[in-house]
């Protein structure tokens, strides 16, 4: 048998008859695009707000004069399965408002008996006497009454550092006026009208602070806790009219301007040599800002000085009824303000609403803003704003807010007119050139946000956003 010693023909590479195109990309000019960048989103929040110049770098919210009645939440401590109220939380208490002594609100503190619930158990009845106060640690309750026909109502929903029972703690004849049922398991502290009254009986500076408090102005409140305006309305003849006044604030709150900063390095040598056709310095200078401008709306949602998030009134956050969110709930969260200009909320939480309302036959609509179609719900605009956290568990808040000056609302706060401005309240500074002829760039922004009115931004919390088995 002869073996053919020939080379495969297969195995040769083929004979061009013509220039390659790897070959002729040498000599071609490349069509580039400008540096992508990730992180951008639409930044719907620094687009929506108002912005207010903040002349000397404050602003100062002025008030009508408000009887703060101890509205707060209380925190805990956990130690493995035991938890412990903080005495001092027990000053967000109306009746304990302002009052310092250490020694009692410790007394206080460890007169509370820990309390772990189940789902479904009830914690309190409607018509029983109430002699305790519930401190509400971790978990959820719903709140049930008797309607005007006799059928069950459900009035809120309370959850990790609410509590209720306040009043039982002085009055003798208290009864419970709804039923308070667990939702989830969890914890609570309570703290009986007994123990209350045997710490009040050996500490003469909560005796004196009680005293102080039964005998505070409530009858000169409106029922926003604002200082009353005495009129009179409905007289005939030559009535005597009274005097007014309206009372402010002594010590309004003052938000100063906050800064976001980064040093922007460029070598000489990049912009020498590779400035063409793009600008190294411009496109190096637009992603840095665009980079900052994120970071401010995060701030703006998230900081704990002026964050929206953490400065919402405690008497403006609610509880979904069930857990995701429910057109009930979005309703309950437009109700508690006039005038609301937008929801914001992370985008998994809108797909969340659009799942709850498509399950229950409602197609939200789409109103224009700016010439784009966004999702609405009663008219307000539904927008998405990546900057809300979403907890382990899958819970997320949504916020409802009103905006601008004249509307009492929320504003952001920025100066403009800085030394080197790039743009509205951001510049752009050379620092100068080092031994590495490094070229260096001060970029700086600056920002707050002012809640002008409790009632201004309204938050619904703990929504459950996690796709439910059906």
């Amino acid at each position: 048998m002869t073996v053919d010693s020939s080379p495969d023909a297969r195995l040769e590479p083929p004979q061009r008859s013509s220039l390659g195109t790897a070959a002729a990309r040498n000599l071609a000019t490349t069509t580039k695009s400008a540096p992508q960048m990730q992180e951008i989103t639409s930044r719907w929040l620094l687009r929506m707000l108002p912005w207010v110049e903040a002349k000397g770098g404050a602003y100062r919210v002025n008030r009508r004069l408000t009887y703060t009645v101890g509205d707060g939440r209380v925190d805990f401590v956990q130690d493995g399965a035991e938890v412990r109220v903080i005495p001092r939380e027990l000053g967000e208490l109306a009746l304990l408002r302002g009052f310092d002594d250490v020694e009692a609100l410790t007394a206080l503190a460890g007169r509370c008996v820990q309390h772990d619930f189940e789902v479904g158990e009830t914690l309190v009845r409607r018509g029983a006497p109430a002699d305790q106060l519930h401190l509400i640690a971790h978990g959820r309750i719903g709140r049930v009454s008797v309607g005007a026909y006799g059928d069950d109502v459900a009035l809120d929903v309370l959850a990790d550092g609410d509590r209720f029972g306040e009043s039982a703690l002085l009055d003798a004849d208290a009864q419970w006026e709804y039923t308070a049922t667990a939702e989830t398991s969890g914890t609570l502290l309570t703290l009986s009208r007994a123990d209350f009254t045997a710490v009040l009986s050996t500490a003469q500076s909560l005796r004196d602070h009680i005293e102080e408090f039964r005998s505070l102005p409530r009858q000169r409140q409106n029922h926003r806790g604002e200082a009353e305006i005495a009129m009179s309305a409905g007289h005939t003849g030559e009535h005597a009219l009274p005097g007014a006044f309206v009372d402010y604030e002594l010590k309004p709150r003052e938000y100063e301007l906050s800064v976001a900063q980064t040093i922007l390095r460029i070598h000489t040598r990049v912009t020498d040599l590779y400035n063409g056709p793009m600008n190294q310095a411009e496109e190096q200078l637009r992603l840095t800002i665009e980079a900052l401008r994120e970071r401010q709306e995060h701030e703006l949602v998230n900081n704990r000085e002026f964050g929206l998030l953490h400065n919402a009134d405690f008497k403006q956050r609610l509880q979904p009824h069930s857990g995701p969110p429910t057109p009930d709930d979005m309703d309950e969260l437009l109700c508690r303000r006039r005038g609301s200009k937008f929801f914001l909320a992370h985008p998994k939480t809108i797909a969340a609403i659009g799942r709850e309302f498509n399950a229950r036959g409602l197609y939200p609509d789409h109103v224009d803003l700016g010439g784009q179609q966004v999702p609405a719900w009663r008219g307000v605009p539904i927008l998405p704003c990546n900057k809300i956290p979403i907890t382990k568990e899958k819970t997320s808040s949504i916020l409802c807010m009103r905006t601008g000056e004249s509307n009492q609302g929320v504003i952001g706060l920025h100066q403009t007119g800085l030394p080197d401005e790039y743009e509205p309240g951001l510049s752009v500074r050379f620092m100068g050139l080092d031994e590495k002829a490094i070229t260096s760039y001060l970029v700086s922004t600056y920002y707050s946000a002012a809640i002008l009115v409790p009632d201004a931004v309204g938050v619904l919390e703990n929504v459950q956003i996690a796709r439910w088995p059906r």
